[in-house]
C-alpha cells in the first residue's frame, strides 16, 4: 500500500520533492497568504521539508526555490502541496 499524498506542507515527510499548489490563510490572519507569497510560496514553486521539530506540531525547516526558512506548523498548514514530478 502506498503512502497517502501530502495535502499540506505541515504533514509532508522530510525530503520529499513537492510543488506548491495553493496558499491560503486562516480567517484570524488573512495577511499570512501575502506574507507567504512574498517569501516565495507561490503555485508551481518547488518546495521541500528539510527538517521537522521534535514535536509533531513543531517548527519546520523548508526550502522553497533557492531559499531556506523556518515555518511554524500553523503557517505550513496554509500551503497545499503535491509530490513533484521530475
Amino acid at each position: 500500500m502506498s503512502e497517502p499524498l501530502p495535502s499540506s506542507l505541515a504533514v509532508a515527510p522530510a525530503g520529499l520533492a513537492l510543488t506548491v499548489e495553493q496558499v491560503s490563510a486562516p480567517q484570524h490572519s488573512p495577511e499570512w497568504a501575502g506574507w507567504l507569497a512574498d517569501l516565495g510560496f507561490l503555485p508551481g514553486e518547488a518546495v521541500r521539508v528539510l527538517r521537522r521539530g521534535a514535536q509533531r506540531t513543531g517548527n519546520l525547516v523548508v526550502r522553497v526555490g533557492q531559499s531556506t526558512f523556518a515555518l511554524r506548523h500553523a503557517e505550513a498548514e496554509c500551503i497545499a502541496v503535491t509530490p513533484r514530478h521530475v
